[in-house]
């Protein structure tokens, strides 16, 4: 796996600036997040040696250069999940490029289902902690000590730092913003009320197919993160409704312009 990395990142880092630092994971219906990164390069998945390729709707396939907040910023158009297919050293692949590349702080958004009963939809989620129910762990196999220690650390997967440095943006503009545990699963069927309660119950406040893998392989390799929920649908225990995967766009990019103001004024102040 290493020998791969370092084909990628040979191949990107004439196209990176050095003073890249920040990556960004746009998700689901976020995607138009990017329009706000200015001076921008785009790079196509498929055009990176040993990339996967994204194959959901809503997820554009680009690596972004450019800068973001005034800072210079990583940002990918589009993830990986493991319900398409790929293995979690695909999913969290880019992750890793992105560690080999510099990146310190990694900012996550994804769209999710809304567990607890004061969630609207379009309701932004900050994400405190997660429950991580994958099949698969992503640091399962060989350790690398390059990438990062063989038994990580995950008390402070979601940096207190940043969430601080957001709720206090959030405050300051009158932005509503939700806090709560995202439970990771594998999807790609959306939950039935049954499950709905069951993930509740455990202590979940957001559902979704992404995210964690990201997370932990961030953390193993020494990233600060900060992730937000888009609530795109509820699963209320009594209130559950039909949902599709264009609801759940539509939802998302209802809620981009208030996600992509406090993603910007965090990044400002690192």
């Amino acid at each position: 796996m290493l020998e791969t990395l370092k084909e990628t990142v040979s191949w990107l880092k004439p196209q990176i600036p050095e003073d890249a630092k920040i990556g960004i994971i746009l998700g689901t219906g976020l995607g138009d997040l990017a329009d706000n990164i200015t001076d921008r390069k785009e790079i196509p998945y498929e055009k990176i040696p040993n990339f996967p390729v994204s194959t959901v709707a809503g997820h554009q396939g680009n690596l972004i250069v450019g800068k973001l907040g005034g800072k210079t910023v990583l940002a990918m158009q589009g993830r990986f999940h493991y319900y398409e297919g790929y293995d979690m050293k695909q999913v969290t692949y880019p992750v890793r490029v992105m560690q080999l590349l510099g990146i310190e702080y990694l900012f996550i958004s994804n769209a999710a289902g809304g567990m607890n009963g004061s969630f609207e939809i379009g309701d932004i989620m900050m994400i405190e902690d997660h429950i991580n129910l994958f099949p698969e762990h992503p640091l399962r196999g060989k350790n690398w000590e390059e990438l990062g220690v063989r038994f990580p650390d995950m008390s402070d997967a979601y940096s207190k730092k940043l969430r601080e440095m957001a709720v206090a943006i959030a405050k300051k503009n009158s932005i509503k913003l939700q806090y709560g545990v995202y439970v990771g699963i594998q999807g790609p069927t959306f939950e039935t009320p049954a499950e709905y309660y069951f993930f509740k119950i455990i202590g979940g406040d957001a559902i979704g197919m992404s995210t964690v893998p990201e997370v932990i392989v961030a953390r193993h390799g020494g990233m600060k993160v900060l992730a937000f929920s888009v609530i795109t649908d509820l699963g209320v225990y009594g209130k559950v409704v039909e949902v599709s995967h264009e609801d759940v766009q539509k939802a998302a990019q209802e809620a981009q312009p208030k996600l992509a103001f406090l993603m910007e004024e965090v990044i400002k102040q690192l």
